[in-house]
């Protein structure tokens, strides 16, 4: 089991699918919510039910997301997700001034480390003197000094240097340790290309310690251990990227696919931005996304509404307004005029991906775009009758339709099965692509679909923790208003909507192939 500390953007896929692929709530399902906003700025979704009682999933989402970054940066999204578990100067530490002491020391430090690299290291790798820049193998003896200094003051921050514990300025974990001796549970979080969120499941009776303790690191938040933690998201990013089979590759296919807008890098960040940017920078990026303004809290479960308003405002109340509004994102993704393959070795099973621009959530075409993945997905759907069952190529196949903030992407995947060919798979999607851009859908087909994206959706409401992240992620894409509105959307898709869509997004130059095959000898 992985800390709670750690990033969790791995679990937003799963997710951010269920928001995009499948609709809202059924059209009968209205979601009651409160709606207020504090004088500084910061929104709050109440939404007050009995089905679990005495517990309250509570949580807050900031509008930033790696679509928000720019190179040089990439990733410190993610890495403020790691940041906001390292506590204030009330948790986290057992001496807030030695702490704050041996933060501006290593900060220091690796400012001349950082220069050194960006001065002469980069000057050696242009040269093709050395292979990476910032490999410690490849450091110059002042250097070497310098990463000593860095790493004897980190290891005395945490009482692992030559006087021990005596020295130790950290507390470990506080802030999840606070939170479960008071009973919650499930404290996590996720990051995502448009939003970060942070949510925990409290006893009913602990929800004014929520408010404290959440308005406290909003707050008060310090960047503790901002130099060690690198090599935490570094070993992430070796986890679920470098060490995976097509990590790297799927990386490098999203890179090829978005030419211009900010999906074109990772969630994670490219390795020499997570080496570079400065504590500067950190706090600059704070100042501007995790203000008030930029943040929304949503609190779901057996809590009485009048309370629950009167903590919120007691504490977040003291959280500054900031003075820097976030930028725009003016960016756009250009169109793609031209078609573009990936051709990829290595050991893993032959399989194909096809990917086409579309449009962001909250379009008009987003939602046929929507019905018409349901349509091809489940056992029941198209591709798996076509590819699984009838051709017997795939060992599975699935349709996805993304649909963020402000782009949008559908995509095709599916895996070879006995001697066939990626090659093989290519050509079965486009003859199944040909017969929904040639005829409608039947009336019979579509009503069983919409009939059961309405159940899972219904299903999905039951769960407080669920409806949280559904509030969130709505309130934070386009509004949270979209869990009751979306339904009537969805329900209005026409078999029409679904054969124009096919037609106006999915032709050739439109698209990007990445096609994997075991290398010889894997």
């Amino acid at each position: 089991m992985t800390s709670p500390r750690q990033a969790r953007f791995g679990c937003l896929l799963v997710l951010l699918t269920g928001w995009f692929v499948a609709p809202p709530p059924v059209t009968a399902q209205q979601v009651a919510v409160e709606e207020f906003t504090l004088p500084n700025g910061m929104q709050f979704l109440l939404v007050p039910r009995s089905d679990q009682p005495n517990v309250v999933s509570a949580g807050w989402v900031a509008k930033v997301g790696s679509v928000n970054e720019r190179p040089g940066i990439t990733g410190i999204s993610h890495f403020f997700e790691h940041m906001m578990f390292k506590g204030t100067d009330t948790i986290g530490t057992r001496d807030a001034k030695r702490d704050a002491e041996f933060r501006a020391e290593q900060r220091q430090v690796r400012e001349d480390l950082n220069r050194l690299v960006w001065k002469e290291q980069y000057d050696r790798y242009l040269k093709g003197e050395i292979d990476d820049p910032w490999d410690p193998a490849n450091d110059t003896q002042a250097l070497r000094v310098l990463r000593g200094r860095l790493d004897s003051l980190i290891k005395a921050q945490q009482g692992r240097g030559d006087d021990g514990a005596a020295t130790a300025t950290i507390v470990k974990d506080e802030f999840d340790q606070v939170y479960t001796k008071a009973g919650g549970s499930g404290m996590n979080a996720f990051t995502s290309f448009d939003l970060t969120c942070y949510f925990i499941t409290v006893p009913a009776n602990k929800l004014e310690l929520w408010a404290w303790m959440e308005s406290d690191r909003l707050h008060d938040s310090v960047f503790r251990e901002f130099y060690s933690e690198r090599d935490v998201v570094h070993e992430e990013r070796r986890l679920r990227t470098d060490s995976t089979p097509t990590g790297r590759f799927q990386e490098q296919f999203d890179s090829m696919f978005w030419a211009s807008c900010g999906y074109s890098w990772p969630v994670i960040g490219w390795p020499s931005d997570l080496n570079s940017y400065t504590e500067d920078q950190a706090q600059e990026y704070w100042n501007t996304y995790y203000r008030p303004g930029n943040l929304v809290g949503v609190v779901v479960g057996d809590f009485d509404a009048a309370a629950a308003k009167a903590f919120i405002t007691r504490y977040f109340s003291r959280i500054s307004a900031g003075e820097k509004a976030p930028p725009p994102v003016v960016t756009l993704e250009v169109d793609q005029l031209a078609e573009q393959r990936m051709n990829a070795e290595g050991d893993f099973p032959p399989s194909v991906e096809i990917r086409y621009h579309t449009v962001p959530a909250g379009h008009v075409d987003s939602y046929p775009l929507d019905m018409l993945a349901e349509i091809l997905n489940e056992r029941t759907g198209r591709l798996y009758k076509g590819l699984v069952e009838e051709r017997a190529i795939a060992s599975g196949a699935q349709a996805t339709s993304d649909t963020r903030k402000y782009a949008g992407l559908f995509a095709f995947e599916a895996e070879t099965r006995g001697e066939a060919t990626p090659e093989a798979l290519e050509a079965a999607w486009y003859e199944e692509l040909a017969k929904l851009q040639a005829g409608e859908v039947p009336e019979r087909e579509l009503r069983k679909v919409k009939n059961r994206v309405a159940a899972g959706n219904y299903r999905r409401l039951e769960s407080n923790m669920s409806l949280l992240v559904q509030l969130a992620v709505a309130e934070a894409t386009l509004d949270w208003k979209e869990i009751n509105d979306g339904p009537r959307k969805y329900e209005a898709v026409t078999a029409a909507d679904i054969r124009r869509v096919a037609n106006e997004y999915f032709s050739p130059t439109n698209r990007s192939v990445a096609t994997f095959r075991r290398k010889a000898g894997e």
